[in-house]
């Protein structure tokens, strides 16, 4: 009778044991499984070193999560949870305790992206990266010079030598190492380029091209156009005539420049006055974009050597000085009209 009894009990305490852990599982998943209280994505950034409870403690003071004794209990009951890396990561509205730190466990930071437009200049790009979320600042002290040595260049200018693209960076990555990559990045283009050159180029190197591009780059933004523009600049140069093209005027303005251009303008010797030097001024004009880059080593063959805009959004090409003023009367035609 004793030994029923005894058996019993055990039974009993037995069942208490299973509910008592199914009760401790189940309002653990349920801890886990809740959304944290947020409205908007927020950037969280986990230092190196940090551990579960760390984290717990931020989301509580943050208002993201209750205070609870299963937050203490999961990560016995989850192991996976004090994986965790170090980064920035965001977090969305909706994602669940058990997501967020899936995320931070994955070590896949949040990043966030610039884009460099082709055709824009050196002091466009310092502007918009001094103006960049989360990039630090490292380059502000110093002049164009000091950077391109930073970067390992060789030049005094930049211009040119960084390949505008869209680039994506972590939180807390510096301005220096933003260029570091662009750098690269244009070094590579420009050598596949001049591999891929067209015979009897009227360039001596690999910077003489990245000159040709960037003129061409602030000459038309027509994809279908760059390769006759091109093959206009290139039969120039072949036969010695003066580039004669608006842009160069304009970068050598500097500041000075208004928004027109007069024909003072075009007689005032400065070093990229392609309308007074012979050949290419001395440095790119614009950060040229790699389909430009590749339409000055390889242009299309042609007999052209003047073109003008036609005010519809493209060019009209010439061979001849006749032609070339018919069409500009054509064009001026279209602006009187609109």
């Amino acid at each position: 009778m004793l030994k029923k009894r005894l058996l019993g009990m055990i039974s009993v305490m037995m069942m208490l044991v299973l509910v008592s852990a199914a009760i401790v599982m189940w309002q653990t998943k349920a801890f886990i499984s809740t959304p944290l209280s947020i409205q908007a994505p927020q950037l969280f950034t986990v230092p190196a070193g940090a551990h579960y409870h760390r984290i717990m403690g931020q989301f509580e003071d943050k208002g993201w999560v209750d205070e609870s004794v299963w937050a203490r209990v999961a990560p016995r009951l989850y192991p996976e949870l004090t994986r965790i890396q170090a980064g920035t990561f965001q977090i969305e509205p909706g994602q669940t305790l058990a997501q967020v730190f899936a995320s931070l466990r994955s070590g896949q930071q949040y990043q966030d992206v610039i884009t460099f437009v082709e055709g824009s200049t050196f002091a466009e790009w310092r502007a918009q990266i001094q103006s960049a979320p989360h990039l630090t600042q490292t380059l502000q002290p110093w002049d164009e010079s000091n950077i391109a040595q930073r970067l390992g260049v060789s030049r005094k200018k930049l211009e040119g030598l960084l390949l505008p693209e869209t680039y994506s960076y972590d939180v807390g990555n510096t301005d220096l190492s933003l260029l570091q990559r662009a750098s690269r990045a244009m070094e590579e283009v420009t050598q596949q380029a001049w591999e891929q050159r067209t015979d009897d180029l009227p360039v001596d190197t690999p910077y003489e091209l990245l000159i040709l591009a960037s003129i061409i780059e602030k000459e038309t933004a027509v994809v279908s156009e760059r390769k006759k523009v091109a093959s206009v600049f290139v039969n120039r140069l072949r036969r010695g005539m003066r580039l004669q093209t608006d842009p160069t005027v304009i970068y050598g303005m500097g500041d000075q420049y208004d928004g027109n251009i007069r024909k003072r303008d075009l007689r005032t010797h400065t070093p990229y006055n392609t309308y007074v030097i012979n050949g290419l001024p001395p440095t790119p004009i614009a950060m040229p974009g790699k389909a430009a880059i590749f339409a000055a080593a390889q242009p299309a063959q042609t007999d052209y050597y003047y073109f003008v805009a036609t005010g519809k959004g493209g060019h009209q090409f010439s061979t001849t000085l006749a032609e070339h003023n018919r069409a500009v009367r054509d064009y001026l035609k279209v602006l009187k009209n609109q």
